[in-house]
């Protein structure tokens, strides 16, 4: 840090989806905020500076579609563009539309990555495992969900295998664009989280 960052802001603000809808939700701090970004610096690895930061907005994915949504743009010494925090509490999870189905196969889905502007296709983080061929995504559409369901490739049975659990990148493919659908896990029945794709390594794959 190398500069003041503003007060506190305002306590809430408005989360904003394309069909007209919005969600107030309390807003964090430019403090509390920034130290959340530096809390994640390791040690030795080369670091950017903030110089200051305003409110503003940014545009990020939800179980609803993409929305705009209050956020820290962060200044940066050296940089032209800010390096932008959302700044709005996520709500709770809706509860699920569907029961869970324990007796499908494989994993639940691990976390929803991104959503492409024209809402057809969706990017998850599925799991699988080192004896395999990968993970795959079957998916089932509704008027008010889409279900996915994960599933892995080419699965040999016998001989020893480690368990390990892979994370694969799986992009799937949808007949009419997201919208305000909601993304559900079918194995737990829960909306599937946005966490983006930190820790997990670029192979993107269709399902």
């Amino acid at each position: 840090m190398r500069g003041e960052l503003p007060g506190a802001g305002p306590k809430d603000g408005q989360v904003r989806w394309p069909g007209g809808d919005s969600l107030t939700r309390p807003l964090v701090g430019a403090d509390q905020s920034y130290r959340t970004l530096a809390g994640t610096h390791d040690d030795g690895a080369p670091h950017l500076t903030v110089t200051g930061a305003k409110l503003g907005t940014m545009t990020m994915v939800t179980s609803r579609g993409p929305a705009t949504v209050p956020a820290w743009l962060f200044s940066l010494d050296g940089y032209a563009t800010p390096l932008k925090q959302a700044a709005a509490v996520p709500s709770k999870p809706p509860p699920s539309p569907i029961e869970a189905a324990h007796d499908i196969p494989g994993r639940p889905i691990d976390r929803l990555i991104r959503i492409t502007g024209d809402g057809r296709s969706v990017t998850v983080v599925a799991l699988h495992g080192v004896c395999d061929d990968g993970a795959g995504v079957d998916v089932l559409e509704t008027r008010g969900s889409v279900v996915l369901s994960a599933a892995v490739k080419g699965h040999e049975g016998g001989g020893i295998c480690t368990k390990q659990s892979r994370l694969q990148q799986v992009t799937v493919k949808l007949e009419r664009p997201v919208g305000d659908r909601v993304l559900l896990d079918a194995r737990t029945g829960r909306p599937v989280p946005y966490k983006g794709s930190r820790g997990v390594s670029p192979s993107p794959s269709a399902s």
